[in-house]
């Protein structure tokens, strides 16, 4: 136990047309220093996470940050990527320079902006994250490649279409109470299952309730070491971060298995020495509903080929033994690429913290968090518990 979460800040996620990727870094890296309860001056590192892949024309946009403030000038500064778990590596990068005794404070900023680029274009940017060799081609861009997951999970363990309609209706139900949520409405589960006008099928077996929001945000966070934050307000400790590269290529690897995330898992769970048993909620990366369903076997929750057993049996649900995506997930919030993981890890500080309003899990000790880039090739699991 190296680093603290001592302070936070997120913007509302979902098209915001007045914003700029500047203004967002602005916006966030002001508001977080505030909640920690610091000056500019006092951060020693600065790590931007942002994908971009050709949404935003400025592509050099770590020095940004220093927008913010006067006092960020000359600190060391980077921007970092990979794929949809951008915002963990930012926050890993963190972490490490933390333990390397680099540094005492570190302000990590996540940020996207894709509803400016047109539609047709976004899909090219995501698909980006694949490999292109074998799947630059595929129809629908990555919702395309997460189809076709959907359809072999279907052939290999049965029509799940009951249970991806459950995750997506719990998700959208538990956005309601995100105040920074994309879409909070409670669409229950019959309009999730079926298709109709306004949920037509977009790849293979998925609907347009089952894939994520493409959405404008960003949040940020504050990492301090351990004894720096036992000296401020709040310090919610990084029990455990582990994170496991796998193969790009899909064709390499049992994709419905999801091994790196599986791994991830592992290794987090042993270095906190907890189990799954312990947590008492995790934000998990629902880009897809199937990609939640598979990562309730990757996580240990259920065995292989049974993820729907967890969401039938309402264990995910909020009042369930493990909830998952208590602020709406991926697929309520929405999924700034770039933002995601450090909004992951905002939600389940502020979960830790008690300062989570209406999405508050009670009495919430230890949070995990799992994030992921491309189809399970980057995953980063963190494991948070408060300390002060």
């Amino acid at each position: 136990m190296t680093a603290c979460i001592v302070g936070w800040a997120h913007t509302p996620f979902g098209k915001m047309d007045a914003e700029t990727v500047e203004s967002l870094i602005v916006r966030v890296t002001n508001e977080a220093l505030e909640n920690a309860g610091i000056e500019a001056r006092d951060v020693d590192e600065i790590v931007l996470g942002h994908y971009n892949a050709g949404f935003s024309a400025q592509d050099f946009t770590a020095s940004l940050v220093l927008q913010a403030d006067d006092g960020l000038r000359f600190k060391p500064t980077t921007r970092v990527e990979n794929a949809c778990a951008t915002g963990s590596a930012a926050v890993h990068s963190a972490l490490k320079s933390i333990a390397g005794r680099q540094s005492k404070i570190v302000l990590v900023v996540g940020v996207e902006q894709m509803t400016k680029t047109p539609g047709a274009d976004i899909g090219k940017y995501l698909l980006k994250a694949s490999y292109l060799p074998e799947d630059g081609d595929t129809p629908g861009g990555f919702a395309g490649v997460f189809g076709q997951i959907a359809a072999a999970y279907f052939q290999r363990h049965g029509d799940q279409s009951d249970a991806l309609a459950m995750i997506a209706a719990k998700n959208h139900k538990n956005g309601v109470s995100n105040p920074y949520a994309q879409m909070r409405k409670d669409l229950g589960v019959e309009f999730c299952r079926h298709p109709s006008e306004k949920n037509p099928y977009v790849a293979g077996p998925l609907k347009r309730t089952d894939c994520s929001l493409v959405s404008d945000g960003a949040a940020a966070l504050v990492i301090a070491d351990v004894e720096t934050a036992l000296k401020m307000k709040r310090a919610i400790a990084f029990r455990a971060a582990a994170h496991v590269q796998d193969f790009l290529p899909m064709s390499k690897r049992d994709i419905l298995k999801f091994e790196g995330c599986a791994e991830a898992w592992r290794r987090a769970l042993l270095q906190a020495g907890v189990t799954l048993d312990h947590l008492s909620f995790v934000e998990t990366h629902d880009c897809f509903t199937i990609a939640e369903l598979i990562e309730y076997e990757a996580m240990g929750l259920v065995p292989e080929g049974q993820g729907a057993v967890a969401i039938k049996e309402g264990w995910t649900q909020k009042d369930g033994k493990l909830p998952v995506n208590p602020s709406g997930g991926l697929k309520a919030k929405g999924h700034p690429i770039g933002a995601t993981g450090v909004s992951m890890h905002a939600l389940t500080a502020m979960q830790l913290a008690g300062e989570a309003g209406e999405m508050q899990i009670p009495a919430a000790s230890l949070g995990g968090v799992f994030n992921m880039g491309g189809a399970a090739v980057a995953n980063y699991v963190s494991v948070l518990e408060r300390l002060r």
